[in-house]
């Protein structure tokens, strides 16, 4: 059984944004790796731990909800926003030949940095994630609209509802087939419910968000010639295989693999197939 990596030491780094808190494990070909909505670095550990013996594998963690540290309270946090965090994170570590490795909302992130920051990115690796007019999908589109009408108390909310571990452990259960540990779950939920100044993080790009930032991205995608692999799990209510299918017809050079027994977060339902294939795809010198 896999689980969870939550006492792995982690750096800092000082962003205009703000601060961002991430891990950087190994040496090697640089592997850069995005986490989704209410998700941290943390979701990647078990691929990560496969992987760092021959790759440096970097994970910051975002202003979706589970971040230690709140970013500056003037920070553009729409996706874009957020992307240009990211841009600005592979700057300043001065990260190049990068592949970049996306799941959920963060393989959203993924393609609004191709689209306006591709200069470090030379692979593309993405897992279930929002694409085209499905930013968000509509199971989550009621995140968006009630952060619009609420604002930061659809957040509280949000935290109020997820304190209850059964709460947590049905939110997750939509997510992913493998039960998580309490440390697990805590290492989740942790930030949201104990930091005001995460729920206003999460809230502004809740608001944000838009389906005409991926439409924008995917008039993109033609341009973008390194190699892409996308690795779909099947059993995801949110994310369906024809998505997969359009990304994969939208680049020039696009594999496609499907994993059975997994739902929208492969990082915690298939760390050993997703690390194999990163592996295969992305050469070691």
């Amino acid at each position: 059984m896999t689980t969870l990596t939550t006492d792995s030491a982690f750096q800092e780094v000082s962003l205009p944004q703000g601060t961002v808190r991430y891990s950087d494990q190994g040496s090697g070909p640089v592997l850069v790796f995005i986490h989704g909505l209410l998700a941290n670095s943390q979701v990647w550990s078990s691929v990560i731990s496969r992987l760092h013996s021959h790759y440096r594998c970097l994970a910051p963690d975002l202003p979706l909800g589970s971040h230690e540290i709140p970013l500056h309270a003037d920070v553009d946090l729409s996706p874009f926003g957020v992307a240009r965090i990211i841009a600005d994170f592979l700057e300043a570590l001065d990260l190049h030949e990068v592949t970049l490795i996306g799941n959920d909302t963060g393989g959203a992130l993924c393609q609004l940095v191709i689209a306006r920051h591709p200069e470090r990115i030379n692979h593309l690796v993405l897992t279930n994630c929002d694409a085209f007019e499905q930013f968000f999908p509509p199971l989550v589109s009621p995140f968006h609209y009630g952060a619009q009408l609420l604002g930061i108390q659809f957040a509280n909310l949000l935290a109020g509802f997820l304190r209850a571990r059964w709460a947590q452990r049905r939110f997750m259960a939509v997510l992913a087939h493998r039960r998580l540990s309490q440390a697990e779950l805590d290492a989740i939920f942790r930030p949201l419910l104990d930091r005001p100044s995460v729920r206003r993080d999460i809230t502004r790009f809740l608001r944000a968000v838009s389906n005409k930032a991926t439409l924008e991205a995917a008039q993109t995608f033609s341009r973008f010639t390194h190699p892409v692999l996308l690795i779909w799990g099947k059993d995801d209510p949110f994310f369906p295989p024809s998505l997969a299918t359009r990304l994969q017809q939208a680049f020039p050079d696009a594999r496609l693999i499907h994993l059975s027994h997994t739902r929208a977060f492969v990082p915690l339902d298939q760390p050993e197939a997703l690390a194999r294939h990163i592996r295969e795809f992305v050469p070691v010198p």
